[in-house]
């Protein structure tokens, strides 16, 4: 059975460890009438649902129940030069900010040759433990999509897809 409306945006607002009432004072609504949204009563007004997205630290199409690009091998005949493709990280963090990063394979192969550590270029410490020189070498067999997904233990959300 597939999921409805309220069912992913309830377990989004959990996964982000909001209550409903401190979700609803984000968009100044009652945490009633985000319990309305959950149990499929009623819905948020389409205005809200970038803001609502962002909120939870979840594209668009997520909130919304459309499929994103899955992470995938690419077959040998149908790859793009590594070097042509976009290493992206977005982080949320709980302080409310959001940074979305954009760097070419071959700058990120650059820096890594020159001895560059993620949380340099970030500025976030999530990313100290990921190996990405192992990325590279799963990008340059064809891996492509959402590579990575981390929730820090102080709240911070981040992806790393490479397109």
């Amino acid at each position: 059975m597939k999921e409805t409306f309220g069912e992913r945006l309830s377990r989004f607002r959990k996964q982000r460890g909001f209550t409903q009432e401190e979700l609803g004072e984000k968009f100044g609504i009652s945490g009633q009438a985000v319990s309305k949204w959950e149990n499929d009563a009623s819905m948020p007004d389409i205005s809200i649902l970038p803001e609502l997205s962002d909120v939870l630290g979840v594209s668009l199409n997520e909130l919304l129940g459309k499929e994103e690009i899955p992470t995938r091998i690419v077959p040998a005949e149908e790859r793009k030069d590594p070097n042509d493709l976009v290493l992206r990280i977005r982080v949320d963090s709980v302080d409310g900010d959001k940074v979305t990063v954009n760097l070419p394979m071959a700058l990120v192969k650059a820096g890594i040759k020159l001895g560059m550590k993620m949380p340099q270029v970030s500025g976030n410490e999530a990313l100290k433990d990921i190996d990405f020189e192992e990325i590279i070498k799963l990008v340059d067999e064809g891996l492509v999509g959402e590579i990575v997904t981390i929730e820090s233990a102080e709240g911070d959300h981040v992806r790393i897809f490479v397109e």
